[in-house]
């Protein structure tokens, strides 16, 4: 007699933290140790609050990689005083990912200072502060991770608004101090992206790869709008092989800000979300058949 099961998740799927904020970090761990998940992107603020080295032995207990922490960043500020704290502020993390045994910190570049109409001096402020943090950071083995925003955040969360203007920050400094972010939520809409994901692939520079959905109208405004796996136009599957083709074969995270998941059972939206993944970005069939005559010990 035959009955049918969860497939294992693909090894490769990470669930970022914000997917599931419902969560505690407790609850999460143990969360995605149940359902087979092996992977998670966090966020400084919980991780903070819990004690970042307490975070590390959970994630460690149950069985759990840090794919990415985020974020660091904001770092177009004029303000001599301001830049010095964003500096502190982005070592401070740097330290914290280095103590959840990530390799990866995702830094949102920041927008424009109030007043401030000059984009381009903003991305060569960016780089400025990448020039000091970057050997910073390699000395813990942490590679910063330049994430472009859809061009409706240039303004207040990141004047990098392409593939193409992170890679032209990125590639001023050594591929193991600055890489970049591939995210299909920010960055489906750029008619150059494949051309730039070869580019990114060449050079070593795709540090993170984040999966989200754009549904239209969205439904909570642009930030809190991120759609379910699935339930958007964004070509999750083309992304994800051309993402592999250029030889990238680290963790693919799933990040969806979403109230309407928040407001769900975290371990019903992990196996959506882990369903959605197997049908929209892998096409992994989403069960297998086992034999259910002689149980392993493990089922019993």
């Amino acid at each position: 007699m035959t009955g049918r099961a969860p497939a294992p998740p693909d090894p490769r799927f990470s669930l970022n933290q914000q997917t599931v904020r419902q969560w505690s970090l407790p609850e999460l761990a143990a969360g995605c140790a149940a359902a087979g998940v092996r992977g998670v992107g966090l966020w400084r603020g919980p991780v903070r609050e819990y004690g970042p080295a307490a975070a590390a032995r959970l994630c460690r207990d149950a069985g759990l990689t840090v794919s990415s922490l985020c974020r660091g960043g904001f770092l177009t500020a004029v303000d001599p005083d301001r830049r010095r704290a964003a500096l502190a502020d982005n070592r401070a993390a740097v330290a914290e990912a280095a103590e959840l045994g990530t390799r990866t910190l995702v830094l949102v570049p920041g927008g424009l200072p109030e007043g401030d109409r000059d984009l381009a001096g903003a991305r060569e402020r960016v780089a400025d502060a990448l020039a000091a943090l970057g050997p910073y950071a390699a000395r813990y083995g942490v590679r910063l991770a330049v994430e472009p925003l859809h061009p409706m955040f240039a303004s207040d969360r990141s004047a990098v608004s392409t593939l193409r203007q992170a890679l032209d920050l990125a590639e001023r400094f050594p591929a193991d101090q600055v890489g970049v972010v591939v995210d299909t939520y920010h960055l489906w809409w750029d008619d150059t992206v494949a051309e730039q994901l070869v580019r990114a692939g060449e050079g070593g520079r795709i540090a993170a790869f984040q999966l989200a959905d754009w549904v239209t109208p969205l439904p909570e405004g642009a930030l809190l709008g991120r759609g379910q796996l699935g339930d958007g136009c964004v070509d999750l599957r083309w992304f994800r092989e051309r993402v592999d083709a250029t030889g990238y074969r680290g963790p693919v995270e799933t990040e969806i800000f979403s109230p309407a998941l928040w407001a769900r059972d975290g371990a019903e939206v992990l196996a959506e979300v882990l369903d959605r993944y197997r049908r929209y970005v892998t096409g992994i069939p989403a069960v297998t058949e086992r034999s259910l005559i002689t149980p392993s010990v493990t089922e019993r």
